[in-house]
């Protein structure tokens, strides 16, 4: 099943193309200023998602290996992509909330669950939950090869 989305004005439209099973918080302080929160974001593999206005996009390199991408003329923050080598390169975040249907989407997993605000705390057990210090190695290690 297909999921589609935009930003507020409409001049970006994309239509994820690969399954959507499932949805991932980042508490980071780049993630919460950059979305005025959480961020929660849809995975969506390389390749995965079919771009419409890309052109009103526009892209900031936020770290040594990602970058996000946001509407220049209303400013949505519309996904934050992987630009690491290795095997997660080319992967994007896509905002669950620039989704038209979020729904049936589970919340599974968090990132630098040691930073999050004291203020907010999502309900229900057994998610994934990985720290500033295990997110920042998981970039940080060089790409395993393939014998």
């Amino acid at each position: 099943m297909s999921r589609s989305g935009s930003c507020i004005c409409g001049a970006v439209k994309f239509t994820i193309t690969e399954p959507v099973t499932e949805t991932g918080a980042c508490h980071c302080s780049m993630c919460r200023k950059w979305s005025g929160g959480v961020f929660m974001g849809i995975q969506v593999p390389k390749g995965g998602m079919q771009i419409e206005g890309e052109d009103n996009l526009t892209v900031y390199t936020s770290s040594e290996w990602a970058e996000r991408a946001f509407c220049k003329t209303c400013g949505s923050s519309v996904f934050y992509r992987v630009t690491a080598p290795g095997p997660l390169n080319g992967e994007m975040h896509v905002g669950m909330g620039t989704l038209t249907d979020p729904s049936g989407i589970p919340l599974t997993g968090e990132l630098y669950i040691d930073l999050k605000p004291d203020g907010y705390a999502f309900a229900g057990e057994g998610r994934h939950q990985m720290t500033d210090a295990q997110v920042t190695a998981m970039f940080s290690a060089p790409p395993q090869e393939h014998l």
